[in-house]
């Protein structure tokens, strides 16, 4: 049978569409199709804000930036990655120039660059406090230059086809008729974002519930590093929006209910008084997400019906600054706070933002199932190691979305079609999503019961801080939540646009990603980054300097294991932030 496409992308944010791209560049007569469960625009790329770090300033240097973001990583990065990474960043970035995105500029015409967290040097490209906006329209403007690229808006992937040890396609849900149709394909690319939802208080938007990491899982391919799940130390109170790091970046200030700036406190790595006064709020995002727990727990934090909160003090910085720096962070401020932050303080606290582990590939996006591939948050090439840095996360899309396109473009050209086989599994997909599920009269598990009791049981044991009581309790949770799931009620048996269905299809994948994610916890008895132990306080190289690999076994149980981590140049030391 002749494949309906050579290459499949999951996901229509940066990753995808400059995987996209990237084929149509290498090769034109290669048959594109991006699939995406929203319309493009509307892929959570569009929501980031700070900027895309690449070194381009006169100070500034590659090398300055692998080790920057090495040791932010607390030496868990795959250091060759990492040396591609930076390499590549800055080129990708001016490519977005040369399509059309509208970098900021200083007053010389010079390409404007601001600090981030945990960087040494300014190096973070933005445009204003709207940066993914402006990339993802760039993108999708780029990609429909190409005549090639097809495209699958509102297309729900449940299933990938797997045959002969080679993906050979996907099954998906239409959402606007409720179809459910196999796309063969001769490679995929999975782009689909992170997994930000199986916590109850995040950042990310409700369609990143890890649909392309459980696809993945579900193939056989294990997930690397998900213990590292990275909390942003200001997120809005009820809401989870994010207030972005170049409100700190600008020079904005965190204060404890008396008023005080409070990280002076902490050990951030800094190894001098002064400069801690002038930069101690853009250390890393897992130590001030630390800190605050422990301002918490001093009773210096400020009570609201929505938990404990500090504050954010961005009045001294002047209107003006905030208007053409940071005018989306005052957007927020007054339409979800009815705060403004030219003259009120800005209630803020930690925020599930990112996921620092994800589907194991190398450092082309290939996964070790033939023909799959993967690029951006749902991926773990490693450059994040333990802990992201701010403004790391956009050039990432950029780079290794580009890699596994052209990487994707060169094993289709000479892979064979897909086999007759995967049809009889089409078939099954259709009789589980049909019958099985949207159709089934006997359900009564509500599911959003499961997913409150699934997102609870992740913050109570796999939070900023976890222990062996609280992972064991939440592991055995989310095993009683699954064998649940399989009652799941669907009351709404319409087609069109049954967002019951497409409810039930995301818990089930959050599931087993919440499941991965503490069982590599669990496992890993150190603390590092954003996985902090209070049990195992200590960092301890000898046994967990390596990347964790969750399999799930015939028998349903996790299995982890471990594999080297590829240091280069730089080995493993004590992490420092001083400016």
């Amino acid at each position: 049978m002749r494949a309906d496409h050579d290459i499949l992308v999951i996901g229509g944010g940066a990753a995808g569409l400059r995987a996209a791209i990237a084929i149509a560049e290498v090769d034109p007569a290669l048959r594109v199709a991006v699939v995406s469960k929203v319309y493009p625009m509307r892929s959570h790329t569009v929501s980031a804000e700070g900027g895309a770090a690449g070194a381009v300033a006169s100070d500034d240097s590659l090398d300055e930036h692998a080790y920057d973001t090495v040791s932010g990583g607390d030496w868990l990065c795959d250091q060759d990655a990492v040396e591609a990474f930076v390499k590549e960043a800055p080129r990708e970035l001016l490519q977005l120039e040369h399509w059309g995105c509208p970098w900021s500029r200083q007053r010389d015409g010079h390409i404007a660059v601001r600090a981030f967290g945990g960087m040494k040097r300014k190096r973070t490209w933005f445009a204003a406090d709207k940066t993914g906006f402006h990339m993802l329209h760039t993108l999708f403007q780029t990609s429909l230059k190409f005549s090639d690229i097809a495209r699958y808006d509102e297309w729900f992937v449940t299933r990938l086809l797997v045959d002969a040890g080679r993906v050979q396609g996907v099954v998906a849900l239409e959402l606007a008729t409720g179809r459910i149709a196999p796309i063969t394909a001769r490679a995929v690319i999975l782009a689909g974002g992170g997994c930000g939802r199986v916590f109850p208080f995040t950042t990310n938007a409700n369609i990143n519930t890890g649909d392309g990491m459980a696809l993945a899982w579900r193939a056989g391919v294990p997930l690397k590093d998900m213990e590292f799940v990275q909390y942003h130390p200001t997120g809005l109170p009820f809401t989870g929006i994010l207030i972005t790091e170049a409100a700190r970046a600008e020079g904005g200030w965190l204060l404890n209910k008396d008023g005080e700036r409070y990280l002076q406190d902490y050990d951030l790595g800094t190894p001098t008084p002064e400069p801690v006064l002038r930069s101690m709020e853009l250390g890393p995002r897992d130590r001030l997400s630390q800190a605050f727990v422990h301002e918490d727990e001093k009773g210096r934090t400020i009570d609201t019906p929505y938990g404990p909160v500090v504050h954010l003090d961005l009045r001294h910085l002047g209107e003006t600054v905030i208007d053409t720096k940071l005018p989306f962070v005052r957007e927020l401020c007054l339409k979800y706070e009815n705060i403004d932050p030219v003259r009120e303080l800005v209630p803020v606290r930690p925020v599930v933002h990112y996921m620092m582990g994800g589907v194991h590939t190398d450092i082309d996006g290939a996964t070790p199932l033939a023909g799959l591939y993967a690029a951006g948050e749902v991926a773990c090439v490693s450059i994040n190691g333990a802990n992201r840095l701010g403004s790391n996360s956009l050039p990432e899309c950029l780079v290794f979305g580009a890699r596994a396109g052209r990487a994707a473009a060169q094993y289709a050209a000479g892979a064979p079609d897909p086999g007759p086989s995967v049809a009889a599994q089409a078939r099954d997909e259709d009789r589980r999503l049909g019958s099985d599920l949207r159709d089934r009269a006997d359900g009564r598990e509500p599911i959003a019961g499961l997913r409150t009791g699934m997102q609870q049981a992740m913050e109570d044991s796999a939070g900023i801080f976890r222990t062996e009581d609280s992972l064991v309790k939440g592991a055995e949770t989310l095993r009683e939540l699954q064998e649940r799931s399989a009652s799941m009620a669907v009351h709404d048996h319409s087609r069109a646009f049954n967002t019951q269905v497409v409810a039930a299809l995301e818990l089930s994948n959050m599931l087993d990603v919440a499941e991965a994610i503490v069982a590599a916890a669990l496992r890993r008895e150190e603390s590092r980054g954003a996985h902090q132990r209070l049990d195992f306080p200590a960092r301890d190289d000898e046994r967990y300097l390596g990347h964790s690999l969750v399999h799930r076994d015939e028998a349903g149980a996790h299995e982890v294991e471990y594999v080297p981590v590829t240091l280069t140049r730089w080995p493993p030391g004590e992490r420092v932030y001083g400016r």
